[in-house]
């Protein structure tokens, strides 16, 4: 097998276009074609339904793509292992859940890149449903994932707790509420929270639902800097980290309020298959320093 055959199937599977492989790779787009053809032929099987848009693989082209990460991870641990300087090289794909995106994006990130400068490091964005399931399928090396307190892992991946992380609740500092109330008050306003798929809007609205008690959605929006601006205007109620909340421009213009009868909590992991192999040291810095941001934000 030609490994870079399998290195250009991997990346348009990565990007779902022969057009976004070819720019990954720096390669023509017939010669990532050709090398998806060569492939298939050496495979005897269709690997990409060249139908969708974008590009997905097909049953056959699943498989290949989780068996050729996996041999890609491997050869990139052997040449590091044998290589005589011990740099790590290769790429490190880590997956950074919004919530932890403040604390995750800064110093920890910087750390390894300091550390490793030989190693190529991509962060991906999502939810922590969706990060576990491409950890799980070899498409991340590790992800900084949260879950709802009580909730845990799968068992076949490596899994560091990094404890339980808190939300606060805001409101315009002139809207006439008081700064401690129970969850009947709140279930008045309306919410300005993140996008569904979040483990804080998923615990906040199970809560409400077991109180049978409304929550209404105002406003919908991924960045918090953005939610931190409507909140301000008096457009609803918003969740916010602590970090979040003491860099944001909009901090005068927020007050922070306790909810008497709920402290919304996930907890916070570090999650990658076993082994780590090359990886190990790039993982444990990056894990070592989130915890670090965590426990400052938990502080602050």
């Amino acid at each position: 097998m030609n490994t870079h055959d399998l290195v250009a199937f991997v990346a348009v599977v990565e990007t779902g276009s022969i057009v976004a492989a070819s720019a990954r790779l720096n390669l023509t787009q017939p010669g990532v074609t050709r090398r998806i053809q060569n492939l298939e032929e050496m495979l005897g099987a269709k690997l990409l339904d060249r139908l969708s848009k974008p590009l997905k693989p097909t049953a056959a082209g699943h498989e290949a793509y989780e068996q050729g990460r996996r041999l890609l991870r491997m050869l990139d641990d052997l040449k590091s292992g044998v290589a005589n300087d011990g740099v790590v090289r290769g790429e490190f794909r880590l997956g950074l859940t919004p919530f932890l995106s403040e604390a995750g994006l800064t110093g920890p990130l910087d750390a390894v890149r300091a550390e490793f400068p030989a190693l190529a490091v991509r962060v991906v964005s999502g939810w922590s449903p969706n990060q576990l399931e491409r950890v799980c399928r070899n498409e991340l090396d590790a992800a900084a994932i949260c879950l709802p307190d009580g909730a845990v892992p799968p068992s076949d991946l490596a899994a560091d707790d990094l404890g339980a992380q808190p939300v606060v609740f805001v409101v315009a500092r002139d809207m006439k509420i008081p700064r401690i109330v129970d969850l009947e008050r709140l279930s008045q306003l309306s919410w300005v929270i993140n996008q569904d798929g979040c483990g804080f809007r998923d615990s906040l609205k199970r809560k409400f639902d077991a109180e049978h008690l409304p929550f209404s959605i105002a406003v919908e929006a991924l960045d918090s800097e953005l939610r931190l601006s409507l909140v301000s205007r008096g457009l609803g109620v918003g969740l916010v980290t602590p970090i979040a909340l003491k860099r944001s421009a909009f901090r005068d213009k927020l007050k922070p309020v306790v909810a008497r009868d709920f402290k919304p909590a996930v907890r916070a992991w570090i999650v990658h298959r076993a082994p780590a192999g090359r990886l190990e040291r790039p993982i444990k810095l990056f894990r070592d320093g989130l915890d670090r941001e965590l426990q400052a934000m938990i502080g602050s």
